[in-house]
């Protein structure tokens, strides 16, 4: 059975800078390095108290997101969601407007 395996610090390229944020802001994206085909892989160091300044959608793709360390914020539709350290986890609903302002914690 075919695998596809990448570090995803060490093989793929930051593109952190390409958000005009903070310059510590870590973001890359494995999608295609994994050749996924229904889903997405992304991997986001957010420095505390950076905020993204706009959210976005999927029409048939899912998002999870788990935070491994430290704490952070996330809008679903008008609820703000708190995320914790390794092992608490958020799926929104797929039609939801998503990530508007989350905010990186300490």
């Amino acid at each position: 059975m075919p695998f596809t395996l990448r570090n995803l610090k060490e093989d793929l390229e930051d593109l952190g800078s390409n958000f005009d944020g903070a310059p510590d802001l870590e973001f890359r994206a494995a999608t295609a390095a994994l050749g996924l085909e229904q889903s997405g892989l992304t991997y986001q160091r957010v420095p505390p108290g950076y905020r993204f300044p706009y959210g976005h959608t999927h029409k048939r793709q899912e998002e999870v997101y788990v935070v491994v360390r430290g704490s952070g914020r996330m809008k679903v539709d008008d609820e703000i969601v708190e995320l914790r350290g390794m092992g608490r986890g958020a799926r929104p609903a797929r039609y939801v407007a998503r990530l508007r302002g989350w905010t990186g914690g300490p």
